[in-house]
């Protein structure tokens, strides 16, 4: 398997372990440099979430989405190395593996929209 893909897979892992822990944002994850970054953006990206996806409040959407919807918007507005494109996929992807039947169309619902805002 694609180490990158690895890497997004462990980063998924560590924000759902983060959210049940929402008093504390700045959760050390020494061996997750990126896991940090993206909980020190929560608010921004959260915000992001809630414009695009605004008939579903973040505290109804499944953490594993929620957490796979967090790594794919800071990589599509703040990280920019990952092309767009492939970013999404991705997350699709990591839905797939990681989540309910229908939850990657609901991602790639929400990160589409994003997309066409900021392209």
């Amino acid at each position: 398997m694609d180490p990158r893909h690895l890497q997004r897979i462990k980063i998924v892992q560590n924000l759902y372990a983060q959210s049940f822990n929402e008093l504390n944002h700045n959760l050390p994850y020494p061996e997750e440099v990126k896991t940090g970054k993206i909980i020190a953006k929560l608010k921004t990206i959260d915000r992001y979430i809630k414009t695009y996806a605004p008939r579903y409040p973040i505290q109804n959407i499944a953490k594993t989405d929620l957490s796979i919807l967090r790594l794919s918007i800071y990589e599509l507005i703040y990280e920019k190395k990952t092309p767009k494109k492939v970013a999404i996929d991705e997350a699709v992807e990591l839905a797939k593996e990681m989540s309910g039947e229908k939850a990657y169309a609901f991602i790639n619902a929400v990160l589409g929209k994003i997309l066409e805002s900021h392209p």
